[in-house]
């Protein structure tokens, strides 16, 4: 590489929107070697100010200090490190000048000129590099080094550092120019970096979102361990990715899934949980995250290209299901951000798994359905909140009597804050274990997309929405979702084609007139959403088609006019009193006949 003079013609055009031609430059009288910047230089701190202050997007800030101190100081090689906290290195970020050899230099601290800079934290000005004690000749063409230390409230983020062809080339005022300059970029440095990093946090939640609600809906287990890898690559760019399930016993992980190098790849391993690094986070029940997998005694070679590995155990309802296992060619490649979105989405991952476990299971067993009712009647009621939430200004009940097969009834009660409850009320189609599954499935998605707190018509179109994705044949649901604000009693109510509330207040009943089409039949529907203010004394019920359904021998329904007409009866009554009053009617009514549906009833008292 040539030597540098200010005479050199052609100097190198930098890219980015901030040229130095336009830049004012308060020293341009002096002459650019001998250039001397007084303490007080008002007019270069508020261009400077100007230059680094409107922009957060790091790689433009970088641009834009190089061309601000080539304004001042003609330079020829530069370049900006910025230090890895964890493994204590400098890394070129921005550089000028310099061979791609050089850019992937990775220094540590107390190395060389910038490792001195970095570690002292004192700038460093050398006209001859040959008699620098410890100086690393990455270019052997230079002569003289003037580097600097980028510091933001007391903490050392990296060194900017100019080099020169020629000796004697730097003097005392570049090295104040540069210091003068450091001062300053360093914290706007720090500022985009924070900037980049939230923004690729909200990122990631935002996937981790999507991803949760997707892999809730896919139920067959083999698509799904393919779409969890299809997913996990918008996180990590890993290299190979495979999924180990434990068998039956818990002693052996098994392969069901794995990717290498851009192609699926699933040869049938078992590895007993006593061998290997999938077995320590099995047996350890942790995340393992090895930086060298050659100096690790524990490690498998099973792929030699290997030698970084991050394995993340899948935990459902407290014991382990199996692993995602992560590679890479790169040493220490995974780190803390990895280990935190794969241990978020692997909560995620093993909630699909099971659930895809047990739709296949249920329809490998529907033949036997007489022998395996009783258990799936079980699992179903499990599903289900045993008790309201308790509010000062209202108090919930419910009340749940299934019918003797199967049925596709659902209630829940989703926190929304401290003093916010959606009361949630279904019935999917169909009876039997295929109704009790969807219910599960619908149920899954509300509570993942209840994170975000949407309002009820909105929490029915998003439902739609995902059951629409993902299909299945003459299946659909219909909901009341409404949603109780205690502190100023009002309830926000929407509709997708189940029993309209009724509504007592001084003993006159209305009914609540909100409609809307069911859930997972048309897409893009929109839904209606009713808010009403309650007053103390108002009494709200929500209840399934089962208790208006509900027939004699003499195949009579029960009906809604004999339901107004006890609920503002019991109005003065507890909320729980009230349910069983309903509850206890309605079986009057059958008179022994036998119930062909689920029959649920929640009860909303204002105290």
């Amino acid at each position: 590489m040539s030597a540098y003079s200010p005479s050199t013609p052609d100097e190198p055009e930098l890219e980015g929107d901030y040229r130095p031609s336009k830049l004012a430059n308060p020293l341009a009288h002096l002459d650019p070697i001998n250039v001397r910047v007084e303490p007080a230089d008002v007019s270069y701190l508020i261009q400077l100010a100007d230059a680094l202050n409107t922009t957060l997007d790091l790689q433009t800030l970088l641009t834009r200090t190089s061309e601000l101190v080539r304004s001042l100081i003609h330079y020829r090689i530069f370049a900006i490190l910025l230090l890895n906290e964890r493994t204590r290195e400098l890394r070129m970020r921005f550089q000028i000048g310099h061979t791609p050899e050089v850019e992937r230099m990775r220094i540590p601290l107390g190395k060389g000129v910038v490792g001195q800079v970095a570690l002292t934290r004192q700038p460093l000005l050398l006209n001859d590099v040959a008699a620098a004690e410890g100086y690393i000749p990455a270019n052997p063409d230079v002569r003289s080094e003037l580097a600097v230390p980028l510091i933001a409230k007391n903490r050392l983020i990296g060194v900017m550092d100019l080099e020169s062809e020629e000796a004697n080339y730097f003097r005392p005022e570049h090295l104040h120019v540069l210091t003068l300059t450091a001062s300053r970029i360093a914290q706007a440095i720090e500022n985009a970096r924070l900037y980049a990093r939230v923004s690729r946090q909200a990122q990631t939640l935002a996937v981790l979102n999507e991803i949760s609600t997707e892999l809730i809906s896919i139920l067959d287990l083999d698509p799904l361990l393919e779409r969890v890898g299809q997913l996990l690559r918008r996180l990590i760019d890993y290299q190979m990715f495979t999924i180990m399930l434990l068998d039956e016993k818990g002693e052996t992980l098994i392969t069901r899934y794995a990717w290498r190098f851009g192609y699926t790849h699933a040869p049938l391993r078992r590895i007993p949980i006593t061998s290997g690094l999938v077995g320590s986070a099995v047996r350890e029940w942790r995340l393992v995250n090895v930086p060298d997998v050659r100096k690790d005694p524990r490690y498998l070679a099973m792929n030699p290209e290997t030698r970084s590995e991050l394995i993340v155990p899948l935990f459902h309802k407290g014991r382990i299901i199996g692993v995602l296992d992560l590679e890479h060619t790169r040493t220490g490649f995974f780190n803390e951000e990895h280990e935190r979105m794969l241990t978020t989405m692997a909560a995620q991952v093993a909630i699909a798994i099971e659930n895809a476990r047990l739709y296949q299971a249920v329809r490998r067993q529907e033949r036997q359905l007489e022998r395996d009712i009783a258990m799936a009647r079980e699992v179903q009621l499990r599903l289900l909140p045993t008790n309201p939430p308790e509010h000062t200004h209202a108090e919930m009940a419910v009340r749940f009597l299934p019918a003797r097969t199967i049925g596709g009834d659902l209630y829940d009660f989703v926190e929304y804050g401290p003093d916010q409850t959606a009361i949630v009320l279904g019935d999917v189609s169909g009876k039997a274990a295929p109704a009790a599954l969807f219910a599960a499935l619908v149920s899954g998605i509300m509570r993942s997309a209840a994170h975000q707190r949407p309002e009820p018509a909105k929490m029915l179109r998003i439902l739609n929405d995902a059951l629409q994705e993902r299909r299945l044949e003459s299946q659909y649901v219909t909901m009341l979702f409404a949603l109780w604000n205690d502190e100023n009693r009002t309830l926000q109510v929407a509709n997708s084609g189940a029993v309209q509330p009724l509504f007592c207040r001084s003993g006159q009943s209305n009914t609540v007139h909100a409609e809307g089409f069911p859930l997972g039949m048309f897409p893009d529907v929109t839904y209606e959403e009713f808010s009403i203010a309650t007053q103390p004394g108002d009494v709200v019920v929500f209840v399934s088609d089962g208790i208006l359904d509900a027939e004699n021998a003499q195949g009579e329904m029960y009906g809604q006019e004999q339901l107004s007409s006890l609920l503002c009866t019991h109005r003065d009554q507890p909320a729980g009193h009230i349910a069983d009053a309903i509850l206890a009617d309605v079986t009057r009514f059958q008179d022994g006949y036998d119930r062909f549906d689920d029959e649920t009833i929640i009860v909303l008292r204002v105290r």
